[in-house]
């Protein structure tokens, strides 16, 4: 670490010496501080220069430039006292507080690199935020508090797009298996069977034995392609296979907005297993009874990072989240 900082609260206020631009204030270095802020608490320059393991003249000369790079004088001498002037007593907070944020930050850089300070950006699908993710971060929050930890929910191609230009440090998206982006690392977190989502009102909910052949026919609510290219294509084979083109009702982005429109009748819907946790009126789940050579397409949540690129706040973090 440098001992040398911008004097970023004088900036607005003070003119440096010699006419100084005040938007390019002076590098002061952090030695100035330390011998202004001593004297400021002894207001005598013999017992400050003590204090400071220094004799008294180099410390009088130091005040002096460090005045002369301000364009301010900090202290009224005479030869009894030595008085702050107002310049110097609104100075002071200040000082102290640079200084011992400039201690701090060994101890600080330290537990960054530990994974034990520092900021994780972690983005989600809203699946996630249902049932696991409330209790990894509670868990992580409790363990490692001095992590800014940052949530940003966001579906998976935006996630791929933050990730990307390092927006993100990871994020939990949804996907089919085998995704397998270059560039990227997976971790597996679950895997989830999809069900169907269906009205209420529906003749489908009273249905035993719940068969493709009996939904065909059904209007579909699923999310745009973009969101999950794989899910949706292996969602559309499904129907293909069937001899079935979907009747797409309506697209959305959120599985709750899919949800939601499934409860106001606009059709039925493919979701994981793991949105049942919304407990949504007017919607009930059913299980699709598996055909000969039918199959019902999964899912999987994983974590998701730049390769080689996992910093130790998420290590940490990936501690809470096994896959």
């Amino acid at each position: 670490m440098t001992d040398s900082v911008h004097s970023a609260h004088s900036s607005a206020h003070f003119v440096p010496a010699g006419g100084g631009d005040p938007r390019n204030p002076p590098l002061i270095e952090l030695r100035l501080w330390r011998q202004f802020a001593a004297v400021a608490d002894e207001l005598h320059f013999g017992r400050a220069a003590l204090r400071l393991n220094m004799t008294q003249p180099p410390l009088t000369q130091a005040i002096a430039h460090l005045e002369a790079l301000l364009g301010l004088k900090l202290f009224d001498r005479t030869k009894r006292s030595v008085q702050l002037t107002a310049a110097g007593a609104a100075l002071l907070p200040e000082a102290r507080d640079l200084l011992a944020r400039a201690q701090a930050l060994p101890v600080y850089a330290r537990a960054t690199a530990d994974g034990e300070a520092g900021r994780l950006r972690l983005a989600f699908v809203s699946t996630v935020g249902f049932d696991l993710l409330p209790g990894w971060v509670r868990t992580f929050r409790e363990r490692y508090p001095k992590v800014q930890l940052e949530l940003i929910e966001a579906t998976g191609d935006v996630q791929l797009q933050a990730l990307e230009r390092g927006e993100i440090d990871a994020g939990f998206m949804l996907h089919s298996p085998g995704f397998a982006p270059p560039g990227l690392t997976c971790r597996r977190i679950s895997q989830d069977p999809l069900v169907l989502a269906v009205p209420e009102q529906s003749v489908l909910v009273g249905k035993s034995g719940l068969v493709l052949q009996d939904l065909l026919e059904q209007p579909l609510v699923i999310f745009p392609r973009h969101i999950l290219p794989s899910l949706y294509d292996a969602i559309f084979a499904m129907y293909h296979a069937a001899g079935h083109l979907p009747r797409v009702a309506q697209e959305a982005i959120q599985m709750q907005t899919i949800v939601n429109l499934v409860s106001a009748g606009l059709g039925v819907a493919w979701v994981p297993d793991s949105v049942r946790q919304f407990q949504r009126p007017g919607v009930v789940y059913r299980e699709l009874k598996r055909g000969k050579g039918q199959v019902v397409p999964g899912c999987e949540t994983s974590l998701v990072w730049a390769a080689g690129a996992a910093s130790p706040a998420l290590q940490r973090f990936m501690a809470f989240a096994p896959g």
